[in-house]
């Protein structure tokens, strides 16, 4: 019984039993013995190391018994047994990059990114052309290339303006080609792909040059140009090749020029010759193997030789008409002739282009759903702008030759002068040589008079125009007839070309100045709060200077009753709050305080590479503001004048709100105020430059500075950029501006404008003019 009763507990139990009695055995017949000895770490069979071995280090290798042993066995290469085998990795603490050094980053997203401009261009002058071909060379071509580097011996000259001038202290030839390409190794090798050399004295054709270098792999030993036979024989090396003459200029690439930098010193001082471009040639040749070619990667290097007696405007020759570079030109007068012979060749091939583009989408819009009428006027160009509000509707403006009736200023009608009368007397000569090269030799029109025009800036083409014209017309017979034309003109948009700018940075330590009248003490306290916000708390980098500004009367009683002590207070405060901040203050006495006066005061106190910020008290200086100011003012290049965005007065508008809240950009908050040049971004060299130039100016006038403001004086004494465009970010608070009649009558009137200007809109006082009568009655 008892053992009836074990068998049935035992019974449940039965076929765990068996599997694991199965996987044990399994596992036993499929082992692969080894000898326990591990021989390749040299043990004896007791297990223990051999004699004179050393024991095994523990990132030793030792495989297991069932390891699968891949490397040893047969068909595979016993060198990527390391590569399977379990290594120790040692354990390295991670770098916390929140604690390490500041990274410093490029100034440039090419020189991060190792891009490198096209094509650097190295004329090679001399002393007694650099005035003469020279000059001629930089005006025709010099601006089509993005950077042309004139190589002479002209030490102490007087140099040509507007030219890059690298003056050379050798005047043997091969010395200063040498010179030349070791300057150019060592400050351009590295910004660019292709480098041209050229003579002075060729006229090049820069477009043509810059079309073969897109087709030419930069990856290549490049030696291109007109080939020609070494001086003195065939003999050497230098007989199994040819150079480059300099006369008509030959293309090199980067990899010669970082391949032939090494053998430079040892030609210069083993190569004889008399000619620079011959020496360089011979050094490729012997060093590198590399002959000059007029040939490569299907493109050819096209050059002309100029004959004296050749007749310019009516040569048709093809070599002369698609050459890249013509060679010799003697005199700079030859060289502007040359120049304009291409660009004339240019701009008629280009026409044609147009015209076979023009017919080519005619032909093509007959196949299209719609058919002819899917073509706009002009043919290629953008379709008039269609607005799908009134609001956004384009006004005509309405002009004669005389007169335009839309004035910038308001008024209904002004005198045409400056740009605007060029402009119509552009269109009216367009006019008449398109009609009488249309209609000749049947008929012949003379202008009489315009009756009417019409014209508006389209953004999405460009400018229109509709002209209403008498014109007498003329029959080959001598028939005349007056006649009454209409015309439609288009100058079309150019292409868009992006302006290089310098470099500049958000990190500029920013100087900002507030000069406070006594009838701005009562909105200093809302000034300074909405500073400390946007700049003390943010640690922007930046300082405040404050000019008090006294009238006569007031600067005498300053000991006794200083209008400005509220204000000193509340700047101590502020002092105290932020102790590593101080807010400098100078006190200015003056019965008419122009922007040039106190800038006179400050400028002499800073150094010239101080940046300033010129502000007033109602303004709401943000972050964003602060560092367009910094990124928008470039010394030596350009100024900032931003718009900012005028609130309405908010107790006329809203009188029963009690605080201020702020607003969005809107035209029922407030408006971009055009008229006033509160703030102003620029720096002290700038500032100083101009007021030189002005003071010459009143010096010869025997004038005074008067109460001119700093937009007028960078207008008209400075040649930097000005600009002046709409600021989101800078809000002025609504006020009432203390007008001061003894400013120019210009000024004041403008103060009196910007008053009347900033209480609400149009629309908004008729509604508040018809809500009054509606009361009243």
């Amino acid at each position: 019984m008892r053992l009836r009763a074990a068998l049935a507990l035992c019974r449940p139990l039965a076929p765990v039993l068996v599997g694991i009695s199965l996987g044990f055995t399994l596992s036993l017949l499929g082992l692969s013995w080894v000898d326990e000895a591990c021989g390749g770490l040299g043990a004896d069979s007791d297990g223990f190391p051999a004699p004179g071995l050393d024991p095994p280090s523990i990132t030793e290798p030792v495989r297991k018994a069932n390891s699968d042993g891949g490397a040893d066995r047969p068909g595979r290469g016993g060198e990527h047994r390391d590569e399977y085998q379990p290594r120790i990795v040692p354990y390295r603490r991670p770098v916390d990059k929140s604690r390490s050094g500041k990274v410093y980053r490029p100034r440039y997203i090419s020189s991060e990114l190792g891009l490198r401009d096209q094509l650097l261009v190295s004329v090679l002058s001399s002393r007694s052309s650099l005035g003469s071909l020279a000059v001629a060379m930089n005006r025709t071509v010099g601006h089509h290339f993005t950077k042309v580097l004139f190589f002479t011996d002209a030490q102490g000259a007087k140099f040509p303006g507007g030219m890059t001038l690298v003056t050379q202290v050798d005047e043997r030839p091969i010395w200063k080609m040498f010179q030349t390409l070791h300057y150019i190794h060592e400050h351009h090798a590295a910004e660019y792909d292709w480098f041209y050399f050229v003579q002075d004295d060729a006229y090049v054709q820069a477009d043509r040059i810059k079309a073969l270098v897109d087709h030419l792999s930069i990856d290549e030993l490049v030696y291109m140009g007109c080939p020609e036979e070494f001086i003195g024989g065939s003999g050497g090396e230098a007989g199994k090749g040819r150079y480059c003459h300099a006369g008509y200029g030959f293309l090199l690439s980067r990899k010669a020029l970082l391949a032939a930098k090494p053998y430079l010193k040892v030609c210069r001082d083993n190569i004889v010759g008399t000619r620079g471009d011959e020496w360089f040639g011979r050094c490729l040749v012997d060093s590198l193997r590399l002959s000059c070619s007029d040939r490569y990667q299907e493109q050819r290097y096209r050059y002309f030789e100029l004959d004296g007696k050749m007749d310019l405007e009516k040569e048709e020759r093809v070599e002369f008409l698609n050459a890249y570079a013509v060679h010799p030109v003697e005199e700079p007068v030859l060289m502007y002739l040359l120049h304009k012979r291409f660009t004339q060749n240019e701009l008629d091939r280009t026409y044609e282009e147009i015209a076979q583009l023009q017919m080519e989408i005619k032909n093509i819009s007959v196949e299209t759903p719609e058919g002819e009428n899917v073509v706009t006027w002009p043919v290629g160009i953008n379709p008039p702008f269609k607005a799908r509000t009134r609001f956004e509707v384009i006004p005509w403006q309405h002009f004669t030759e005389e007169y335009i009736f839309s004035c910038v200023d308001g008024r209904p009608m002004c005198e045409l002068h400056g740009v605007d009368r060029a402009d119509v007397s552009d269109i009216l000569d367009t006019v008449l040589e398109r009609l009488n090269q249309w209609y000749h030799p049947h008929l012949h029109f003379r202008l009489l008079a315009l009756s009417s025009g019409y014209r508006r800036f389209d953004p999405t083409r460009g400018m229109e125009y509709m002209l209403d014209l008498s014109l007498e017309t003329s029959t080959q017979r001598g028939n005349k007839r007056v006649l009454s034309k209409r015309v439609q003109l288009l100058r079309p948009l150019n292409t868009v070309e992006i302006v290089p700018m310098p470099y500049v940075t958000e990190g500029t330590r920013l100087h900002v100045l507030l000069p406070l009248t006594v009838h701005d003490r009562v909105h200093f306290p809302q000034f300074l709060q909405n500073f400390a916000a946007n700049a003390l708390d943010t640690h922007e980098n930046l300082l405040l200077t404050l000019l008090f500004i006294y009238d006569p009367f007031d600067a005498q009683k300053v000991s006794q009753d200083d209008i400005f002590a509220e204000v000193k207070e509340l700047i101590g405060e502020y002092e105290q709050r932020y102790e590593d901040v101080k807010f400098p203050w100078i006190s200015v006495k003056t019965d008419v305080p122009s922007q040039i006066k106190l800038m006179d005061i400050i400028s002499k106190k800073n150094p010239l590479e101080t940046l300033f910020l010129v502000t007033s008290v109602a303004s709401e200086l943000s972050v964003e503001f602060l560092n367009r100011c910094r990124m928008n003012a470039i010394a030596n290049w350009q100024v900032f004048f931003p718009i900012h965005f005028q609130e309405f007065d908010p107790e006329l508008l809203h009188p029963d709100r009690q605080a201020h809240v702020a607003t969005d950009l809107s035209r029922e908050a407030g408006h971009f105020d055009r008229a006033a040049f509160d703030e102003a971004c620029f720096y002290n060299s700038d500032y100083m430059a101009a007021r030189t130039r002005m003071a010459q100016v009143l010096a010869n006038s025997q004038s005074d500075v008067g109460d001119e403001d700093i937009f007028d004086l960078f207008v008209h004494h400075s040649s930097l950029h000005l600009l002046r465009a709409a600021e989101p970010a800078l809000r002025h608070r609504h006020r009432h501006r203390a007008c001061n009649p003894r400013l120019s009558e210009d000024v004041y009137h403008r103060c009196l404008q910007n008053n009347l200007q900033s209480l609400a809109s149009h629309s908004q006082l008729a509604a508040l003019l018809l809500q009054n009568e509606q009361n009243s009655t």
